[in-house]
């Protein structure tokens, strides 16, 4: 199981929203956590480091940052993202696709990389990405948002089948629908963030941890194919693009 205690814990992109709520709940469980962000703010109870995933240099300089101060560190979470909507008939939405690989994909790829070596030094740790239930079950507004995840996902699989033998343990959180950051204004199903925590850490604690962190909330998205629902879901899920301009 992923041990919540005594831990020493990165998470990138953990200023708000869903990383910030996890930070909390590792504090509160007695862990030492540092939270990354582009202009991170002092928090009770977190230590911040300056890191912005799109920028190679700066991830260099937060991981020699972090490590410094805290050479013990065991866990990394990687929850960097943006997700933004997307015309694929105007040629300009090439920026928003590069925006969101640069950031969500290859960002984490290289938050990973950056702090791959000392955990196999170490000898253990954990490593948790995230995707999403969209990996699973395009939102086809958010296209690219929906692809840098399904690519995270098979990262992941990927690392895990690398790092085997390391003692590092791979794990992959798959959020649906979270009430954070407008959410809940646009998606009245959208989950309310702590119950959606109650449940990440209960499944955290199992053992042996999953390799994909799944609450119930998001089965209908990770389940739509052998379920035999994804065509009539993808179908709904498309009455979006009618809020696209000149649509």
């Amino acid at each position: 199981m992923v041990e919540i205690t005594n831990r020493t814990v990165l998470i990138v992109g953990g200023t708000s929203g869903i990383g910030r709520g996890l930070a909390q709940r590792f504090v509160d469980a007695g862990s030492t956590v540092i939270v990354g962000g582009r202009s991170p703010e002092p928090q009770d109870g977190l230590e911040t480091v300056r890191i912005e995933v799109t920028d190679p240099d700066s991830i260099l300089r937060a991981r020699d940052e972090v490590l410094d101060a805290h050479p013990d560190l065991d866990v990394v979470v990687t929850m960097s993202g943006v997700m933004l909507t997307e015309d694929l008939r105007d040629p300009a939405h090439i920026a928003t696709t590069e925006t969101t690989i640069t950031t969500n994909l290859l960002g984490t790829i290289r938050v990973i990389d950056a702090f791959t070596p000392h955990l196999i030094a170490r000898g253990s740790g954990t490593i948790l990405t995230v995707s999403s239930g969209i990996a699973f079950l395009p939102f086809p507004l958010m296209p690219t948002y929906g692809a840098s995840k399904a690519g995270v996902h098979a990262y992941t699989e990927s690392l895990r089948a690398q790092l085997a033998g390391t003692g590092i343990e791979v794990a992959e959180l798959v959020p649906p629908a979270v009430a954070t950051a407008g959410q809940e204004k646009v998606n009245p199903a959208a989950l309310p963030l702590d119950a959606y925590l109650d449940e990440v850490m209960g499944l955290l604690a199992m053992e042996p941890t999953a390799h994909e962190i799944l609450v119930k909330g998001v089965f209908m998205h990770r389940w739509a194919e052998r379920d035999g629902t994804y065509a009539e879901l993808l179908e709904r899920r498309s009455q979006a693009l009618n809020t696209l301009p000149n649509r």
